[in-house]
């Protein structure tokens, strides 16, 4: 009861024309987290003052991205963060009320239907075969160019219910996917884009970074499922004026997958009333990556 009159005493503040009481108000209410959201939307909805209708919408997106910022915590300092959790995670961001279970679901139907194709004998670029067969042509997903006005197309949810994705969200589908059915796929390094490398299962016994690229097979650029040889990559980086460092051909993490699309997602809100979204995934982002 005492609870309930102290929220009902500061909702009554939330018009309240100085910033300074408006600011303990918002973070008094911000100190009962997640919980008291569903109190703040009914409070939007009845209220026709339009300012308390932002600060409500302001408080609601700061308790969610509070909430975010914990739970990514804890994904980071598991044994083993799981890919599809922080790929989760971070559609979260965009939308907070996710409903896993639909993903969760598409995800097992395709991992089903590329299994009963897949056998022991198949050589690498026939797995991959299968597996861009099974994505692009049954299923239908579409490859999109990278485009910063469209952020669904970089998230896992939408991806997979619109069947249509850039690099990026094509490219977490493919490696859930491998992940799954133990398929020696990982991201790379390469500047500019998101490519897949498919490395001899010897890769984890490597001593040294300099003979790195030996140990890939194929190279994938996952918003289409084109497969690429080395010779082919070393081209692009001839074109691109680079040099072939070991670094590029290292195989990424899945804190450092997770961190690279939201530094990529934070491309897509640079407009002036997006530009806090912006600074938020950045943030997410080098959270990952700080020790």
């Amino acid at each position: 009861m005492q609870t309930e009159k102290e929220i009902s005493a500061l909702f009554s503040l939330m018009d309240d024309p100085d910033e300074e009481v408006y600011g303990v108000v918002s973070k008094r209410i911000a100190d009962y987290g997640r919980t008291i959201i569903p109190s703040l939307e009914h409070l939007w909805e009845t209220t026709p003052n339009e300012q308390v209708q932002q600060r409500i919408e302001s408080l609601i997106h700061r308790l969610q991205i509070q909430d975010l910022q914990q739970d990514l915590l804890s994904w980071k300092t598991a044994a083993q963060p799981d890919l599809l959790a922080g790929a989760l995670l971070c559609t979260r961001f965009q939308y907070p009320d996710l409903t896993i279970a639909p993903v969760l679901a598409e995800l097992e139907k395709l991992k089903r239907n590329v299994w009963l194709e897949l056998n022991n004998y198949l050589t690498p670029l026939e797995q991959i075969n299968v597996l861009t067969s099974i994505l692009f042509s049954y299923y239908g997903l579409k490859g999109k160019a990278k485009d910063y006005t469209r952020p669904e197309e970089f998230l896992l949810q939408t991806v997979l219910s619109a069947k249509k994705g850039n690099g990026f969200g094509n490219g977490i589908i493919y490696l859930l996917l491998c992940e799954g059915l133990d398929i020696p796929i990982k991201p790379i390094r390469i500047p500019g884009q998101f490519i897949l490398a498919y490395f001899k299962p010897v890769v984890q016994a490597i001593g040294s970074q300099e003979k790195i690229t030996e140990k890939i097979e194929y190279f994938i650029e996952p918003s289409s499922g084109q497969v690429f040889t080395k010779k082919e990559v070393d081209g692009y980086f001839k074109k691109m004026d680079l040099a072939p460092e070991p670094i590029y051909f290292t195989p990424l993490n899945n804190m450092e997958t997770i961190a690279l699309l939201m530094t990529e997602l934070a491309n897509c809100f640079d407009s002036e009333s997006d530009r806090y979204k912006k600074e938020e995934l950045l943030e997410l982002a080098r959270s990952l990556t700080e020790n």
